[in-house]
């Protein structure tokens, strides 16, 4: 684990492919930074050592040090990460356990709903817009944080995230009334919600697409792990400690993690105070990555199959309460399902994302090299990672629309068991391919990407999660989650428009990204000479 406290610290390039001029410091080789643009290769260099260095600083136009083109469509030359395998794999695990604590945060209190709208004298619909509201913030938040840490680099970003974290939950923790609650949930949610997408920005950083989707899956662990536990958690807790002191455990397992994850040793404490710079971010760039056609495609169809997952969690505590007469223990003992379903899916789905690439790769002539990056421009990325996702698209409608109907017709629980697994294996499934293939579309901008993807699809998610109840209410959960499956399948068509015009539409962008290249670089020369004559005529 010794790398991996550097390691979460550091970024090598902007958003928006701009930093400050000063020197940045980054866990990287000691070699210039390729481009951040698709044009020129697109991936992201990693070090040669796994220690603080420095690199090059940017040239006033803000772009990198310079790259020669790949003209080819294979291999770079050029060592894209020195880590081990066993390096990289710890790595990516500590930034997935920093990123436990959004869906912890989100999850924690499902169990807890209908007590805490009895206690706090409020309705189940005002209880469950804290659930809304926190997603609403969960998905605007991390386009502020992702554009710093492309910037500042990694740790400083968690750093400040873990403090607002913190601060929101001792506040719930002693709150007693619903106007604080739902304030500080949105707290809560800001300070949490920007810890995925810093764990996609290390894979980015560290990893190469041929090997992105097994390493995806280990950084989506805990996205996976705290959707299953934490209402199991909150159950437990709920029950024999009272629904307060959730936000005490969260406080104190954070801390514990903060403290291993973001220590950094005397000696380069002072390097690191002197050469971070911490700009005042820019929510543009993840707004430049939502209008872009394809990855609004996809962003929306992520969108929608979270929903369904989010509806699924926030309905849980009413249907077993309903139907089956359940406590908040037994309500939380339901998550284990379809949390074991997300768990098997992580790792079969990264095998196989990896198996179509290569396959792809092998039909174009193209010779993988293991820790190499590959030249995207002319591969068929799109349909290499949606072709593995289609199957299991249609596979989450079927499941999400049986269990509405097991739970309304109060089936044997076996039966949404065995549903709730589904469900939750062929979702996670999904998201899976669709987040591999977002962060192949933007290389160079994992980080910002994911902010992207978390803005889209809580935005969504957070429409499905106030939906639910009324919809519910007024159809019952049979023609209920039946609805939302027709939403998911429904999006399949907009998918195979992605994958025929895919490659296309990124050279399109890679042109207009090449135009303003070249009209930023003119407006220097320009402003050189200006002042050249300015200062010959003094």
């Amino acid at each position: 684990m010794a790398h991996t406290n550097e390691d979460l610290g550091d970024s090598e390039k902007g958003a928006d492919g701009t930093t400050p001029q000063e020197t940045d410091v980054v866990t990287v080789a000691n070699k210039e930074a390729p481009s951040s643009h698709e044009g020129h290769g697109s991936e992201t260099s990693s070090g040669a050592a796994a220690q603080i260095v420095d690199l090059p600083a940017r040239d006033p136009a803000g772009e990198p040090p310079s790259e020669t083109p790949i003209e080819s469509t294979g291999a770079s030359s050029r060592q894209y990460s020195v880590f081990t395998v066993t390096q990289k794999k710890m790595i990516v695990l500590t930034a997935s356990l920093a990123s436990l604590f959004s869906p912890m945060a989100t999850a924690i209190y499902y169990p807890s709903l209908t007590i805490m709208a009895k206690d706090l004298h409020v309705s189940d619909a005002k209880i469950n817009l804290t659930v809304t509201i926190f997603l609403i913030i969960q998905g605007i938040a991390p386009a502020f944080f992702a554009d710093m840490a492309d910037r500042a680099g990694r740790r400083p970003i968690y750093a400040i995230c873990y403090l607002i974290f913190n601060i929101a939950n001792i506040g719930l923790a002693l709150q007693t009334n619903y106007t604080a609650l739902l304030i500080l949930r949105m707290v809560q949610s800001a300070g949490s919600s920007s810890t995925v997408a810093l764990a996609n920005g290390v894979v980015g950083d560290i990893i190469t697409s041929a090997e992105r989707g097994t390493y995806i899956a280990f950084a989506s662990l805990a996205g996976i792990f705290g959707p299953m536990i934490a209402p199991v958690l909150g159950g437990v807790i709920a029950q024999y400690a009272g629904w307060h002191f959730l936000f005490w455990f969260q406080l104190i397992f954070s801390s514990a993690v903060v403290k291993r994850g973001l220590v950094v040793d005397k000696a380069k404490q002072e390097e690191i105070r002197e050469r971070y710079r911490i700009g005042f971010p820019n929510p543009l760039a993840t707004l430049r990555v939502v209008t872009d056609l394809a990855t609004a495609i996809i962003l929306i169809c992520t969108g929608v199959g979270i929903g369904c997952f989010y509806a699924i969690s926030t309905g849980a505590a009413t249907a077993f309460s309903t139907h089956y007469n359940f406590n908040p223990l037994q309500i939380s003992l339901m998550f284990i399902p379809i949390g074991a379903g997300s768990i098997l899916s992580a790792f079969t789905s990264g095998a196989l994302i990896d198996w179509n690439y290569r396959r792809h790769a092998k039909r174009l002539g193209i010779t993988i090299v293991k820790n190499q990056r590959q030249d995207l421009r002319n591969f068929p990325i799109e349909t290499a990672r949606l072709q593995v996702g289609f199957p299991m698209l249609f596979l989450a409608g079927a499941a999400v629309a049986s269990y509405g109907w097991t739970v309304r017709a109060g089936a044997p629980l076996a039966a949404p068991i065995v549903v709730l697994f589904v469900a939750g294996f062929a979702l996670t499934y999904t998201f899976q391919v669709l987040n591999v293939l977002l962060v192949d579309m933007w290389p160079g901008k994992a980080a910002v990407a994911t902010s992207a993807n978390n803005l889209v699809r809580c935005e969504i998610g957070a429409v499905f999660t106030a939906v639910i109840g009324p919809l519910t209410g007024r159809v019952r959960e049979g023609w209920a989650y039946t609805i939302l499956a027709a939403g998911l399948v429904g999006v399949a068509p907009v998918l195979v428009v992605v994958m025929r015009r895919g490659i296309r539409w990124r050279g399109e962008r890679r042109e207009r990204e090449e135009k303003k290249d070249g009209a930023r670089e003119e407006k220097r020369e320009r402003e050189a000479e200006d002042r050249r004559t300015q200062e010959e005529g003094r």
